[in-house]
C-alpha cells in the first residue's frame, strides 16, 4: 500500500527544491511568458461582425448575454434563420454559449471548412518558410479529421495554438454529463493522437464514454473533451502559476452554465487541468455533482473544503506518476498548494492501479478509468478506494440521480 502522505523533512526538501526551480526559471526565462501580444483573431472578428449584424432590420443580441437570453433568441427563429446566422457568423455562433447545441455543431463545421481552405492555401504560399508550410499542412490535416462524419465540435478557435471542444453522445438528452479537462501542451494539434491515444483529450473522452456505457448501459451519457482554453506550453513558468487556470476557469464556467437540460455534471480534471478545476470550483453551477482529479499538482487550495463547492471531490494518483515528486506548496503565486491525495486534503481518494505513469489514467482496463466511469454515471458503490478502509465511499449511495450525499 503506497502512502500518500509525506514526512516533514521531505516537505522541507521539496520547498527548497521549489525555490531553486523558481529562481532558475526566472533567471533564464523571466516573466515574458506571461506577456503575449494579442492580435485580433478570426473569432474576435466574427463576434465583432455579429455585434454589428441585423436580422429583419433588428440588431442581434449581445453575444456575451446570458445563455438563457440567447437561447430564447434562437428558439424564436425559424430553422432557415438559424442556419443563415450560422453561415454568416460561423465562429461566433459555433462558440456562443446559449446557441442550440446542434446549431453550434453546424456552425463549427462551416468554420472548420473555411479554416481548412485557408491552411491548404498556406501550404503552397511561397512567402512562408518550409517550416511554416509544414505547420499549415499539419493544421489542414487536423481540420480534415475534425470534419469527419459524425464529429460534434462544440467549440473551435483556430487562433494561435487553437482551442477546441468535442462532444461524444447526445448532449441535449443526456441523463449524466461528463467534462474532461486536460493539462499542459493541449492544443488543436495535440487534441487527438494516434500514438498513445488515451493521453490526448479525444482518447480520454472516448474511453470514458465507452466505460460509462459499459458501467450503466441504460443511462444516457455524454462526454465533452474540453480543450477550449490556452494551456501552459510545457513545464515552464505558466505551468507553475495559476494564470492559465484563471483564464480557463472563466471559459469553463461559461460552458457549464450553458449546458442544456438539468442532468448532473461530473468534472474529470487531469494534471494542470486539475489546477483549472480548482480555480473554477467556487463558481461552478450547482448541477456539478463531482470533481475528480487525476495526476494533480494541486488545486491552489490547502484543502477540499477551501474549494467553495458542494460537489464531491475525488482524487487519484498512480504510484509510478512523477507528479508525486513536485513540491506541493504555494509561494508568491508559484506552485499549486496541497496534495489532493494526502489525507489532510479531505478528498475521496480512489485507486489508480495500473494507470502507469502520468498519462495512463484513461487507459481501458485500469482501475482509474473504471472508477472515473463509476463517478460519471453515479455508481458510487462500485468505485474502488485507494486505501483499505473504503473511506472514499463513506456516506454515499449507489444512486444515479442528481442528488448529493
Amino acid at each position: 500500500m503506497t502512502s500518500f502522505d509525506t514526512s516533514p523533512q521531505l516537505n522541507i526538501w521539496r520547498a527548497l527544491l521549489a525555490l531553486a526551480v523558481v529562481f532558475v526559471m526566472l533567471a533564464t526565462t523571466g516573466w515574458t511568458a506571461l506577456r503575449a501580444h494579442r492580435e485580433t483573431s478570426a473569432l474576435q472578428a466574427s463576434l465583432a461582425k455579429w455585434q454589428h449584424g441585423r436580422l429583419h432590420g433588428h440588431p442581434l443580441p449581445d453575444p456575451g448575454a446570458a445563455p438563457a437570453r440567447l437561447g430564447r433568441f434562437f428558439a424564436a427563429l425559424a430553422p432557415h434563420e438559424r442556419d443563415r446566422l450560422a453561415h454568416r457568423f460561423p465562429l461566433a455562433v459555433g462558440n456562443m454559449n446559449g446557441a442550440p447545441v446542434a446549431l453550434r455543431y453546424r456552425a463549427n463545421h462551416i468554420a472548420l471548412e473555411q479554416a481548412r481552405t485557408a491552411e491548404r492555401g498556406r501550404m503552397h504560399d511561397s512567402r512562408l518558410s518550409a517550416a511554416g508550410q509544414q505547420d499549415a499542412g499539419r493544421r489542414m490535416h487536423r481540420y480534415e479529421s475534425l470534419l469527419g462524419h459524425g464529429r460534434q465540435i462544440l467549440a473551435f478557435d483556430p487562433a494561435g495554438p487553437g482551442r477546441i471542444a468535442e462532444v461524444f453522445g447526445a448532449l441535449p438528452s443526456a441523463e449524466r454529463i461528463s467534462v474532461v479537462v486536460p493539462g499542459v501542451d493541449t492544443d488543436l494539434l495535440t487534441f487527438q493522437r494516434t500514438h498513445r491515444p488515451y493521453s490526448a483529450p479525444v482518447g480520454m473522452a472516448k474511453a470514458l464514454y465507452a466505460a460509462e456505457r459499459a458501467a450503466r448501459p441504460a443511462t444516457r451519457t455524454a462526454v465533452i473533451a474540453w480543450a477550449d482554453y490556452t494551456s501552459p506550453d510545457g513545464l515552464g513558468v505558466d505551468a507553475a502559476t495559476g494564470l492559465r487556470a484563471a483564464e480557463g476557469a472563466v471559459r469553463l464556467n461559461a460552458l457549464l452554465r450553458a449546458l442544456p437540460g438539468r442532468a448532473p455534471v461530473s468534472m474529470f480534471c487531469h494534471s494542470y487541468g486539475s489546477v483549472l478545476c480548482g480555480v473554477a470550483a467556487r463558481d461552478m453551477p450547482r448541477r456539478v455533482a463531482d470533481i475528480a482529479v487525476a495526476a494533480s499538482p494541486g488545486m491552489r487550495v490547502t484543502s477540499a473544503a477551501r474549494l467553495g463547492t458542494a460537489a464531491r471531490v475525488w482524487a487519484m494518483r498512480d504510484a509510478s506518476d512523477w507528479v508525486r515528486d513536485v513540491p506541493y506548496l504555494e509561494l508568491g503565486g508559484l506552485g499549486h498548494g496541497a496534495d489532493p491525495v494526502s489525507s489532510g486534503f479531505g478528498a475521496r481518494v480512489l485507486s489508480a492501479r495500473d494507470a502507469e505513469g502520468h498519462s495512463g489514467y484513461f487507459q481501458p482496463g485500469t482501475d482509474s478509468l473504471r472508477n472515473l466511469a463509476g463517478i460519471g454515471v453515479g455508481a458510487y458503490d462500485e468505485v474502488t478506494c485507494a486505501r483499505q478502509d473504503d473511506a472514499c465511499r463513506s456516506g454515499l449511495s449507489g444512486t444515479t440521480t442528481a442528488g448529493r450525499a
